[in-house]
């Protein structure tokens, strides 16, 4: 008898422990996950569960969070651990949603985050819901996530990861060269020989006549344009080069089309001076940055960038040294740089504050130099010529009259050169020593008034064009300095105004408010 009770209780009280085992598994399933069947048949084309939690203190609202139970790996081979979330969540002011969290290692450390997939997937669910719902967008890396460990980051060590895509941007623009933006069918035309301009290569250049009709009116630059320049080489010169004070470089067709096919943005500053190289495959340039620049026309990239120590207002190639050139500014020096070394080959000096302009005589054994030296009596060292070799001054008393002399320009066939004086008048020089004045000719009738307006002569030596600053263009009789013709060509001051080297009777002309345009 007392072995059959032994038994019995023995049998209840094993029964009595299997019913509480049993008991709390069921309560603990119905707790993590109520009504789990029923979200997945409100949304079929869902791959993930989405599991309704309740935020503490938001008085029983819920809302969703999805979940994944394995591992995902996008495209790129990344792997994306979701694990079950945190015990505290961050509450929002406005809506009582619980962000998802995702453990990812992003840069070293463990961050969370969300799959892009599932980001809109949800916000599609919760627009039918009506639940609002915060979601963290993918963060791609090539690092995988180690479960269940979220290491301490510096806060130095989090503010080097967060910049340093911005590092890599800066530096592949500080290494990238000229920014070329390309106009319109930019590659194309830029090396073609034009068909306007091939029936006169083979022949010599006629008789210049003045110009009466616009052609191309062209107003890409944002800002006064201080220079323009025809290509060269004469099968190229269907290109014209312009630079202006909006920091920009651009390059022309303007003989057939009137395009812009290139804007170089290397300078941080107004962009003074800039001159094609003899084979018309370089410009250089040099503007208020201080900055020297030598760009390749085709792909835009710096040859030759140096950083100058004022800024420059002049350049000039050398007419027989290719690789050599002059520049000066805003200092009483003028230096001549050799490309092939980057290095400066000699400075010349004078005491003056700026050099306006520069001008190779022939056969580049010397050079003139325009500055802004005047005295109450005399106008001494306005115009200083150099010894290009030795770097000594030749003659620093050409011109005694008050007045500076913005340009310069050499005539094509004679031994002669002019220059553009603030009087409102050019005068004409002697090219050899001791580079007389001749007081029998002047050119008068425009005006200048502090502007650097440019003088150039026609090809054949016939002609002397002058821009002025009211707007119009100048055309003198070279033998004669009388007035053949007045253009009005803009409203602006007319800085600049250069015929053709090529074809006869076309003529560019750039103004103060930024506008080129093309007469014939």
């Amino acid at each position: 008898h007392t072995a059959r009770l032994l038994l019995c209780l023995a049998l209840m009280s094993s029964s009595l422990v299997a019913y509480d085992d049993s008991d709390s598994e069921t309560e603990t399933e119905k707790a993590e996950v109520p009504n789990t069947s029923s979200r997945q048949t409100n949304h079929p084309s869902s791959s993930v569960n989405r599991v309704q939690y309740s935020a503490p203190g938001s008085l029983g609202t819920k809302s969703t969070y999805e979940m994944q139970p394995t591992e995902n790996t996008d495209s790129s081979g990344t792997s994306t651990v979701c694990e079950d979330p945190p015990e505290h969540y961050a509450q929002n002011n406005n809506t009582d949603s619980i962000s998802p969290h995702c453990r990812r290692a992003y840069s070293g450390h463990t961050a969370l985050c969300m799959s892009y997939k599932n980001y809109e997937q949800t916000s599609s669910s919760s627009t039918n819901s009506g639940n609002g719902i915060s979601q963290k967008r993918i963060h791609k890396d090539s690092t995988t996530a180690i479960k269940g460990i979220r290491p301490y980051i510096p806060k130095r060590l989090r503010q080097e990861n967060s910049s340093m895509p911005e590092k890599k941007e800066s530096v592949q623009r500080d290494s990238s060269d000229c920014d070329v933006k390309l106009g319109i069918s930019g590659e194309q035309t830029s090396r073609k020989i034009s068909e306007l301009i091939k029936p006169y290569l083979g022949s010599k250049y006629k008789l210049t006549e003045v110009p009466k009709s616009l052609i191309f009116y062209m107003s890409k630059h944002s800002g006064p344009v201080n220079e323009i320049q025809w290509c060269p080489v004469r099968e190229q010169s269907h290109m014209l080069l312009s630079a202006s004070m909006d920091k920009t470089v651009k390059v022309w067709d303007a003989v057939d089309t009137g395009w812009c096919l290139k804007t170089y943005s290397c300078h941080s500053c107004a962009v003074r001076a800039a001159r094609w190289s003899s084979c018309g495959r370089r410009i250089l340039s040099g503007g208020f940055d201080s900055m020297l620049h030598l760009t390749d026309v085709e792909t835009g990239k710096q040859i030759f960038s140096s950083k100058n120590e004022f800024r420059i207002s002049a350049l000039k190639f050398h007419p027989t040294e290719s690789n050599i050139f002059i520049c000066g500014g805003f200092s009483p020096e003028v230096k001549a740089w050799d490309i092939r070394t980057s290095k400066v080959l000699r400075v010349y000096k004078a005491a003056v504050q700026q050099t306006l302009d520069i001008l190779f005589l022939p056969e580049g054994r010397e050079f003139l130099t325009s500055t802004d030296a005047v005295s109450r009596d005399s106008a001494d060292r306005t115009i200083i010529a150099w010894d290009f070799q030795s770097s000594a001054k030749i003659s620093n008393q050409i011109f005694h009259e008050r007045y500076t002399c913005p340009s310069l320009t050499l005539h094509p066939k004679e031994s002669m050169f002019v220059a553009q004086t603030n009087g409102n008048y050019m005068a004409l020089f002697s090219a050899q020593r001791p580079y007389r004045i001749n007081k029998k000719k002047r050119y008068e009738g425009h005006k200048v008034e502090g502007f650097a307006v440019g003088c150039e002569f026609s090809p054949d030596g016939t002609l002397l064009v002058t821009g002025s600053s009211d707007g119009k263009v100048f055309f003198y009789n070279y033998h004669t300095a009388r007035i053949i013709r007045t253009l009005s060509a803009h409203k602006e001051a007319c800085v600049s105004a250069i015929f053709h080297p090529v074809l006869p009777s076309l003529l560019a002309t750039c103004d103060w408010a930024g506008e080129i345009k093309i007469w014939q």
